[in-house]
């Protein structure tokens, strides 16, 4: 009988929202953006309340959107949001431990915190987690919009710097939210900052 685990006889394979390749809304410098599909928090108010359903979305493998990530020119790094990236944890790791051995910074948003993923006890959320440079955690609250720190939606959620590679002094973290439209494949999207990206949507 195998003793592997059932997350490592899964493949590596990501189910993804939408992807926004040139972004600069979601996180420090030009970045590649990804949203996974599902999300079983379901916090009030969500912007992408349409991530909610795992069974929704695009079908990739992590080798080939690192690939993809990797292929963007002039690009800083990658951001993972949702939907829930630690619901996808394998596959998100293995994404982002491809892109952060290339060079690149790797961000994450996730509704559950620091403290309660660590909780778990879990090798594949440890694993993930020693890919982070940047993560921004916490539930997400409608009614606490964040108005002095760059990159975070509501007051109560926590940036944690898990590298040397950004330091919280640096003032590109207080600067202005920003919202924006692309257009990515015959698609409109509009990402960055909650309360002014829903401002921007019909």
């Amino acid at each position: 009988m195998s003793s592997a685990s059932p997350m490592s006889a899964v493949a590596p394979v990501l189910r993804v929202a939408q992807l926004v390749p040139r972004t600069e809304a979601e996180g420090p410098g030009l970045r590649f953006a990804v949203w996974v599909q599902g999300c079983p928090l379901r916090c009030p108010g969500c912007c992408n309340p349409e991530m909610f359903a795992a069974e929704r979305g695009t079908v990739t493998t992590a080798e080939a959107l690192a690939a993809q990530v990797l292929a963007t020119p002039g690009i800083e790094g990658l951001s993972v949001l949702g939907g829930e990236p630690f619901a996808q944890t394998g596959p998100v790791a293995e994404l982002c431990e491809r892109v952060r051995a290339a060079g690149l910074s790797v961000m994450v948003f996730s509704g559950y915190t620091l403290a309660e993923l660590r909780a778990q006890g879990r090798p594949d959320v440890e694993r993930l987690l020693a890919t982070l440079d940047l993560l921004v955690d916490g539930r997400y609250e409608k009614d606490l919009p964040e108005q002095q720190r760059r990159w975070i939606g509501s007051s109560n959620q926590v940036m944690h710097f898990l590298s040397p590679r950004y330091a919280p002094e640096d003032p590109t973290f207080t600067a202005p939210n920003t919202a924006e439209v692309h257009l990515v494949e015959g698609r409109v999207i509009i990402n960055g900052w909650p309360a002014l990206a829903n401002r921007l949507r019909p």
